[in-house]
C-alpha cells in the first residue's frame, strides 16, 4: 500500500467533524474514481469495506448515478419495456 501526503486547510478539516480526515480523503478518492469510471462499483465497495448495495446507495446520496446511459440507450430501453 502507498502513502500520500497532502496539505488540507484546517477550515476544511473542521468540516469533517469527528471523522478522521484520512478516512474522508480515502472515501473521496474512491468515490471519484468510480464517478470517472476508473473502477467498478464492486471494486469501490470492496475498497470501502461495504456491500455493493451499500455502495450504490452511498454513491446515490452523493449524487453519483449508478446507471449510466446515453440518451439513445435510454430510448432503446424504453422501447423494449413498452414492447413487453
Amino acid at each position: 500500500m502507498s502513502s500520500v501526503t497532502i496539505e488540507i486547510p484546517e477550515s476544511i478539516i473542521a468540516l469533517a467533524k469527528d471523522l478522521p480526515i484520512e478516512k474522508v480523503a480515502r472515501e473521496a478518492v474512491i468515490f471519484e474514481l468510480y464517478r470517472r469510471n476508473d473502477i467498478s462499483s464492486g471494486k469501490a465497495a470492496e475498497l470501502l469495506g461495504m456491500s455493493r448495495i451499500e455502495f450504490i446507495q452511498a454513491s446515490g446520496d452523493l449524487g453519483i448515478p449508478f446507471i449510466r446511459m446515453s440518451p439513445a440507450e435510454l430510448e432503446a430501453e424504453i422501447a423494449v419495456a413498452k414492447a413487453l
